[in-house]
This record gives structure tokens, sequence and C-alpha cells, in this order.
């Protein structure tokens, strides 16, 4: 009988494009969000990119990183931009797109996604990298990654020892309400606590899109901006409380989100 009600109940989800899971341990949940809660940076932040969408801060220690690897182009390339006036060369990849919103002579432009294999369409991170700076291969690096929902595969498929070359890393993380979903939670929090062990969060920034999502004493915006940077990098353990950032600005003309207190070390 019980097989039966779950059969219908799948099906009948099945009709409006849902389908029901395992919720997720709370108490792992907060776990992962604790581990994320940022931590101070020893230098002050700076943003990069324009006010609104496509600008993100970023700790103000930028001297010596030879590239910025930016895949995921949007319409905006001002980010990019700015990281080549700084003197990086920067490389960009997208298979839906021709080539960067607008030309810079630093500009190197692949047409394929970034995801956990090598086809005619994907390329790893650990292969765009090796291919872009095959005589580099120890140079600090900056990686920003706006790829909607692939992240987690990259990062899981990329060698700790590439992610630790990147000194600074920028990346949007998407479907984060789907934390909630037990086998999301599965794959996505092994993502972020692989990450974690080269690197500590420092920012995050709620895109205002979407709402929130809420469930107990936890709260998810779906998507998020984070900053994370390389933990030998750091000086100390110090949690920042300081949310929103007076450089941080809304993604859109909605109302603005606040970053819930959960994600913060706010006590």
């Amino acid at each position: 009988m019980k097989q039966a009600i779950l059969r219908q109940s799948i099906q009948l989800a099945a009709l409006m494009r849902m389908f029901p899971t395992n919720l997720t341990p709370l108490e792992q949940l907060r776990g992962l969000i604790q581990q994320l809660h940022p931590l101070a940076p020893p230098t002050p932040f700076i943003r990069i990119g324009p006010h609104g969408d496509g600008g993100y801060l970023v700790p103000d220690d930028l001297a010596g990183i030879v590239a910025c690897f930016s895949p995921g182009v949007g319409p905006i390339s001002e980010f990019e931009r700015a990281c080549a006036e700084r003197g990086m060369r920067v490389f960009m990849a997208d298979a839906s797109v021709d080539g960067p919103a607008t030309p810079h002579p630093a500009f190197q432009f692949s047409k394929l996604f970034v995801g956990a294999l090598n086809t005619d369409q994907f390329i790893t991170l650990e292969e765009w990298v090796h291919q872009s700076l095959p005589d580099e291969p120890a140079a600090d690096l900056l990686l920003q990654m706006d790829i909607e929902g692939s992240e987690y595969e990259v990062l899981l498929a990329t060698p700790p020892a590439l992610l630790n070359r990147f000194r600074i890393i920028v990346a949007e993380f998407h479907h984060l309400d789907q934390l909630f979903n037990k086998w999301f939670f599965h794959t996505a929090g092994r993502a972020l606590e692989k990450l974690l062990q080269t690197h500590a969060c420092i920012h995050i920034h709620p895109n205002n899109r979407r709402g929130i999502v809420q469930l107990g004493d936890i709260t998810i915006p779906p998507t998020m901006e984070f900053t994370f940077l390389r933990r030998d990098r750091l000086r100390g353990a110090q949690f920042r409380r300081d949310f929103p950032h007076p450089l941080d600005s809304d993604n859109t003309g909605r109302g603005s989100i606040p970053l819930p207190a959960c994600w913060y070390r706010a006590g």
C-alpha cells in the first residue's frame, strides 16, 4: 500500500516537473555552512568589474597573479578587462557564445564549455590551464567562474594541486537551495569541501534575482557569489561580520537580499 502511494506521488510530482527526494539532515547542512563562514583577509576588499551584475569583491592581493581564467562568458566583460589592465593574461571559455562582449589584446577565447571531461565541446580546467600556460607551471592564477551549475563538477574534476595555483577564486554557485536535497548535497557538498581544503571563504554576496528558501533555522538564497582566498595568504582566522560590505551591489533592480545570519559568524 505504501509503495503504491509513493509511486502515485512520484507520478503526480513528475507531471508538475518535480521529484520528491530525501531531506538532507539539517545538522550536516549546518556543518557545511559553518565551514563557509567568511574569514577576514589581510588586505582590504576592492571591487573589480561594474556595479551590479558582473562585478565582484576580491582582496587587494593581485600583485604577482599572471593570468585570469574565466569560464562562462556573459554580456559583460568588465571584470576580465579590469584584470587585463592589471597586467594579467585573460583566458575565457564558453561554447554558447562566439567571443567576449568586448575585445582586448590580453583576451584569449576558446569556444568550449569547461566541465569534467575533455570532448569536442568540453574541456577540463586542468587541460585548459595546461594548454594556455604550458611554460608557467607554478605561477599564481585567478579563477572567476560563472557556469550556471557546472561549477560543482569542475571543482570535483580538478586536481588539488591545480586548485592551489589559484590564489583567488571567485565563483557564483547556483541551485544552493537544493542543498536541502540529500542527493544534491552529497555532490555539491563534496565539491565545496574539496575547495575548502586549499582555500578559505572570505566573502559571500546573494544574487537578488530570486528569493530565499528557509527550513528551520537555515535560510538559503538559491544563487550566491563567493570569494575564496588560498589559505597561505591568510593571517589568523578572524571571522567577518560586516555584511553587506559597502562595496556590494545588487545584481538587479529587485529588492536586496541580505546575507542570512546562518552564513556568517554573527554572534
